[in-house]
């Protein structure tokens, strides 16, 4: 395939054959190493083919193959002329990110850290499968569908500041549950509040080194030490259901003849079955906020029950990685609405932007890219140059490079687990065969990833902090 080098960091696959823009690979000559081992370019020049996309199909730069777009890509299309996909968003609808402070340093936990940890594992349910604590209705579920991390406030999960903290404030309004399918609703209806499993975790961190002071005090960071909670994690099997079902309607609707790859399935963003999707996914997104906000929630109950106080603990950011979205961007000097595809991929808005909590909206929104387990995590802040490179958008974390199946060949999880422990980090997992999938090495290198972004302009380096406690589904 024809790649060329822009930069030091930046590649391009002209615009050629059925291509309607080219597509922009940000990577350093090491990642695009471990980016070529798999279709994730071959993918990237067939989302360039997509009717009424804008600009270009971009690559950030932990990108690996996914479902017919690549994860870790970034496109955006034409209100009128262009489509929405579901392979464009991910099956994991909402998959995401939410950091929280404390006012607590390493020092103040390290007698109650594993205590912590193992009440915390109590707390929340993780695993393949896994049924929440929270028994629902129908009724509730729906509201919920509706209303998103609003609802668990109201209902005494949280904090109402949480939201202001909260990507779309917790609740995008586009949502409908009409289309929502029975199925969907069976499997979202005991999972509420649990983890899951594969790349999801919640960790015990601290911040080891501040980059920016002036967005580091505005994120709420304090010093080296400062003990924080990561919760990764998306809507479960209700947004799975959500995206396998609306896959089937759009090749029972449109088909896939003419498609570069059938798992590019699409609808006209303004047809019926695209706000279908859209309001149906909206919905799928809502679930997964009111899932992060509860299993924070319980993590402040932990920190309570275990340290007296759960001081300090107010949310920095919640961030989306799997979701489209209309946004406002420049193209051409003009000011253009499009449903921006991010899959794999954080939303990065520059200073200014009104979407960005007001407390931060100086230094521009708190983006979230965690490592893969073991390894150290970031804390970025959005940029203009992204706006203008990549429509707000950079990486998502580390980055697949290893298949689970190839991990699960070479490595053992009560190995990683001894290995981790000798570097002073506790791990509790549901499952060793889970541990062994999600072992760093499987992963790219995410200060690699991090140094990329940054230096490009996709992101600015505020934080790093690295685990002291992990939790695995």
């Amino acid at each position: 395939m024809d790649v060329r080098k822009i930069d030091e960091n930046t590649w391009e696959i002209p615009a050629q054959g059925e291509m309607k823009v080219p597509a922009v690979i940000y990577s350093s000559a090491r990642l695009l190493d471990d980016i070529r081992r798999d279709q994730t370019l071959v993918q990237a020049r067939n989302v360039a083919c997509l009717p009424g996309i804008v600009r270009c199909s971009y690559v950030m730069p932990d990108a690996h193959q996914g479902y017919g777009f690549p994860i870790g890509g970034v496109a955006a299309f034409d209100l009128d002329q262009g489509i929405i996909s579901p392979g464009g968003v991910g099956y994991d609808i909402n998959c995401g990110v939410r950091l929280l402070r404390t006012g607590f340093t390493d020092a103040d936990i390290e007698a109650k850290r594993k205590e912590l940890l193992a009440e915390i594992f109590k707390e929340v349910p993780a695993g393949v499968g896994k049924g929440g604590v929270t028994k629902l209705s129908r009724s509730v579920l729906r509201d919920i569908l509706l209303r998103g991390a609003e609802w668990a406030v109201e209902n005494g999960y949280g904090r109402t500041q949480d939201l202001e903290r909260t990507e779309e404030r917790g609740r995008m309004k586009e949502a409908s549950v009409e289309d929502i399918s029975d199925r969907a609703m069976e499997r979202g209806l005991p999972q509420l509040g649990t983890l899951g499993s594969g790349n999801h975790f919640l960790e015990i961190q601290k911040v080891q080194e501040i980059f920016d002071e002036a967005a580091a005090r505005a994120f709420g960071l304090d010093a080296p030490g400062q003990v924080l909670v990561m919760i990764h994690c998306g809507s479960r099997g209700l947004g799975h259901q959500v995206a396998t079902d609306f896959i089937e309607r759009m090749e029972n609707a449109f088909g896939v003849a003419g498609l570069p790859d059938r798992e590019l399935v699409h609808a006209p963003f303004k047809s019926p079955e695209g706000q279908k999707y859209y309001r149906a996914m909206c919905a799928a997104v809502n679930y997964a906020f009111a899932n992060r906000q509860m299993i924070a929630h319980w993590v402040r109950d932990v920190f309570a029950r275990v340290l007296g106080s759960a001081r300090g603990m107010d949310q920095i950011y919640d961030v989306c990685h799997n979701v489209a979205k209309v946004e406002e961007h420049d193209v051409d000097g003009r000011s253009k609405r499009l449903v921006v595809h991010r899959k794999g991929a954080t939303r990065s808005f520059g200073p200014g932007r009104p979407e960005i909590p007001a407390s931060c909206r100086e230094v521009g929104q708190p983006v979230i890219i965690p490592g893969s387990m073991g390894t150290a995590s970031y804390l970025l802040a959005g940029t203009k140059d992204a706006e203008a490179l990549s429509f707000g958008s950079t990486a998502h974390g580390a980055g697949r490079v290893m298949s689970r199946h190839e991990a699960l060949r070479r490595f053992r999880g009560e190995k990683i687990r001894d290995d981790l422990a000798r570097r002073g980090i506790e791990l509790k997992s549901t499952s060793w065969k889970g541990v062994a999938e999600e072992a760093s090495e499987a992963y790219k290198d995410v200060d690699e990833v991090v140094r990329v972004s940054n230096e490009v302009g996709l992101g600015r380096v505020v934080a790093k902090v690295v685990p002291i406690g992990v939790m695995k589904g």
